[in-house]
């Protein structure tokens, strides 16, 4: 069973777009829940997205690929 890494709807106040900055865990990799696997942009204010659950991580979203709120940008497995 895989879990959905999403960009959290309340991560941001506004409904800007983000920029995904860096993958700080590899595709293919261990993850732990709650561990910082990458960081966003919004108007020059980094965020950090925590994996949801434990798993092996699978990015869907490139470096410097715009991401909104509610976007799927990996699975855990």
């Amino acid at each position: 069973m895989s879990t959905e890494v999403r960009v959290p709807e309340n991560l941001w106040d506004e409904d800007n777009e983000a920029v995904i900055t860096a993958w700080l865990a590899s595709d293919g990799g261990q993850v732990e829940q709650g561990e910082v696997i990458a960081e966003l942009m919004v108007e020059k204010i980094q965020y950090e997205l925590e994996a949801p659950a434990s798993g092996t991580l699978q990015i869907g979203k490139d470096v410097d690929e715009v991401v909104a709120k509610g976007d799927l940008v990996g699975q855990i497995g």
